[in-house]
């Protein structure tokens, strides 16, 4: 049942509109006596997901037991994310994810149906996995919260995306990762329904019906001036609230554009991107808007790692980034990379397929490194001199000698696209 539902492109929902609706939306609900927050981390700072559940604290009190971010495979937040975050909420409220030992397995979906549903490109089952809080937490209310936006595994963030892989186990999220890579980001990200998402729809309805789950969805785009603003929110128990969300993102997240770029420019913050796990959001969000033979330019001055852990670090050292055949190739051969679907997808979401260059300029990591991986390498203080983000806005920019690119200042805010490139099945 839809709760809560206001957003359109010209809205601005600022902190006392979120408050209201959320606080509407909870007082349909009656009392509650345990709940649980399920928040991004602080990647997706700028969801406004951090300040909805500070609301929360603040109308159940003490009733709010639980605050678990909804990490995946990311690293945990350190105490400064947190406080940044999520202001004057007590630390000991938090909890950690472990994506390899502290979940459950509540079902399974059957390998018939994901092979049906990925056009047979994979025949496995997929299982069902949530973390021990939301299995054995024994909460009357279990608050997701976040930010519906493109996304290269689900199509669009959010939803119970945030249960199945941000509270999920490894197997879970490595095989529903590796589904969407091989059925074909193109064809996934911006849409709401697809594979992953049926696969997900399939877990919800018929192995974690019994979870008190409460959807509290966000869309958040730029302002006339260039600042975030919140153009929706939708709290929803059900499909509803985020088919809602979802349509509403597409008008403010995606930019269609008329023809392919040849030169883009993407400014990952230092505070948010180190590593290309997360980085890579530069690649995947613009690989269907960057012509045949174009060039990416990333600026990521906090880049000093490639994956989110060591074991995820060291596989996209050996393998890198080398384009879909080669990577589905290694998957069958390599018992490492079986094991780790999650990594053998990201490694395919972060390639060119060979269309276009991608140079890295990072702030902590070598040359050798870069290169080692696959990609190109430039140095940071020197592209940054040439193209300087304070300087720059979203959108078509000239340097100083009159060449012409497009610039992104933050890549995870958005999808970029050509049509031809979108609408291709």
């Amino acid at each position: 049942m839809l709760l809560y539902a206001r957003g359109s492109l010209a809205d601005v929902l600022d902190s006392e509109v979120l408050r209201e609706g959320l606080y509407s939306a909870l007082d349909k609900l009656g009392p509650r006596r345990r709940v649980i927050a399920l928040p991004p981390d602080f990647t997706r700072f700028h969801g406004r997901a951090g300040e909805l559940t500070c609301q929360a604290r603040d109308y159940y009190g003490s009733y709010l037991t639980d605050v678990l971010p909804a990490l995946g495979t990311h690293k945990p937040m350190s105490d400064a994310e947190i406080a940044a975050m999520f202001p004057g909420m007590p630390a000991a409220l938090f909890r950690v994810h472990d994506f390899r030992h502290g979940f459950e397995t509540l079902g399974i979906v059957p390998g018939d149906y994901i092979r049906e549903i990925s056009e047979e490109r994979v025949d496995y089952d997929w299982p069902v996995q949530v973390s021990k809080y939301l299995a054995r937490g024994k909460h009357d209310l279990i608050l997701s919260i976040g930010q519906v936006v493109p996304h290269e595994v689900a199509g669009m963030a959010g939803y119970n995306k945030n249960i199945f892989v941000g509270t999920g186990g490894s197997e879970g999220i490595n095989k529903s990762h590796y589904i969407g890579a091989v059925y074909g980001m193109e064809r996934i990200m911006g849409r709401a329904n697809n594979p992953v998402r049926d696969a997900f729809n399939y877990g919800s309805l018929n192995f974690a019906s019994r979870l008190p789950i409460l959807y509290v969805l966000t869309v958040v785009g730029r302002g006339t001036a260039g600042q975030l603003v919140v153009r929706g929110l939708f709290i929803g128990d059900d499909e509803e609230c985020f088919q809602r969300a979802s349509e509403l993102s597409l008008q403010v997240n995606f930019e269609m554009l008329e023809q392919p770029l040849h030169k883009v420019v993407v400014y990952l913050d230092p505070a948010e991107f180190r590593t290309t796990w997360l980085g890579n959001k530069a690649i995947y969000r613009t690989r269907m808007a960057i012509a045949d033979g174009g060039e990416l330019i990333i600026l990521a001055p906090g880049l000093k790692e490639f994956g989110e852990d060591a074991q995820m670090d060291q596989l996209i050292r050996k393998y890198g980034y080398n384009g879909t055949p080669r990577i589905l190739a290694a998957v069958k051969e390599n018992a490492d990379l079986q094991a780790n679907l999650g990594a053998a997808a990201h490694l395919v979401h972060g390639s060119s397929e060979g269309r276009f260059t991608i140079t890295y300029c990072p702030g902590k990591i070598s040359r050798e490194e870069i290169e080692g991986v696959g990609f190109r390498y430039a140095d940071l203080k020197g592209m940054a001199g040439r193209y300087p983000p304070e300087k720059l806005q979203d959108g078509w920019n000239r340097t100083a000698d009159g060449e012409r690119f497009f610039y992104i200042s933050n890549p995870a805010l958005g999808l970029w696209a050509v049509a031809e490139r979108f609408t291709a099945k």
